[in-house]
């Protein structure tokens, strides 16, 4: 099968095209021959050395969501021919991946294999920590920072579709145009004001119940000032630093909660039950349009290095996705 590897850590040029054997399937694994990819930050991360992969995954080969067809299956729901979407630990650019059945869910009806791939990875990360991890409850406010990004359309519509009220930060006008179309109350241009003073006039000072963070730093000092009473800071990445500071008083007055959380290495029956629950509630508004996957561009999987350069560029609105 035809792969995309990584030759060495760096920049998006290592990126190359190579031939590999097609993988076996262990038990209650299933094999799908790919018709589509989804490319994220960790892909970016995982190329420059700075994300390895967890123990079972390929270690040079990206990707962490696919859509294609059932090949081969030793998973007692699917079989040879289904159409499915799948959440895999790594390998993803690639004519074949292995995967645990108990991570896919199949293709809600009328998408598309492009569109289709665009949902494992965002879908299950915004449903973890938002849904899960945050507890989001109808009429919560919620801020997403980077809301045009993969993670931040999918999480403006789920919120909006699920009765939540969202604020978000983006990096130009388009992109704010952009988010107040999806479902956000509010964007916020973060190059040209100050998203800490934007949300609290816009609460009257109350503050937001949940931030789904990806940016860390600096950030994290101004995230604290603006969490309502029993709020929560939920961190999936930290793009500007590792290092932020908290205000413990704060934290202690306000009752506030600070965490965060990593997809990529938790086990299957994690991931299933969160599976369980998106299949329940959310494909069903993928079905009927509420929400939809906001496809930037398609690119062929040989031109995987241009797609990782246009991720770096952060000038996309939604995902990208690598074509077969």
């Amino acid at each position: 099968m035809k792969v995309i590897a990584i030759t060495q850590p760096g920049e998006a040029d290592v990126l190359k095209l190579q031939e590999r054997p097609t993988p076996d399937i262990a038990e209650s694994e299933i094999l799908i021959n790919v018709k589509a990819a989804g490319v994220n930050r960790p892909d970016v991360m995982q190329r420059q050395g700075k994300y390895p992969a967890p123990d079972g995954a390929p270690a040079d080969i990206p990707g962490l969501e696919v859509a294609g067809i059932v090949e081969k299956s030793n998973h007692d729901r699917w079989k040879v021919g289904d159409k499915v979407c799948a959440l895999v630990a790594g390998g993803g650019y690639a004519e074949y991946v292995s995967v645990p059945g108990d991570q896919c869910l199949p293709i809600p009806e009328g998408l598309s294999y492009i569109e289709a791939a665009a949902l494992p990875e965002t879908y299950f990360t915004v449903w973890t920590n938002i849904f899960d991890i945050g507890q989001f409850k109808e009429g919560d406010k919620v801020l997403i920072h980077g809301g045009t990004s993969g993670i931040g359309v999918a999480a403006i519509q789920m919120v909006s579709a699920l009765g939540g009220t969202v604020f978000t930060t983006v990096g130009s006008d388009e992109k704010k145009a952009m988010a107040e179309k999806l479902g956000a109350e509010k964007a916020i241009n973060y190059k040209t004001h100050d998203f800490e003073e934007e949300i609290k006039a816009f609460t009257n000072k109350q503050g937001v119940n949940i931030i789904l963070d990806m940016i860390g730093g600096e950030y994290t000092a101004r995230n604290i000032n603006i969490l309502s009473t029993e709020g929560k800071l939920i961190m999936i990445n930290a793009m500007n630093g590792r290092m932020g500071q908290v205000d413990l008083l704060k934290v202690m007055s306000r009752r506030l909660t600070v965490t965060g959380s990593t997809l990529r290495p938790r086990d299957s029956k994690f991931k299933r039950k969160i599976g369980m629950q998106l299949e329940e509630k959310v494909w069903p508004l993928l079905e009927n349009k509420t929400i939809s996957p906001i496809i930037y561009d398609e690119i062929p999987l040989e031109q995987a290095a241009e797609a990782h350069k246009l991720m770096e560029s952060s000038k996309h609105i939604g995902k990208i996705i690598l074509t077969f």
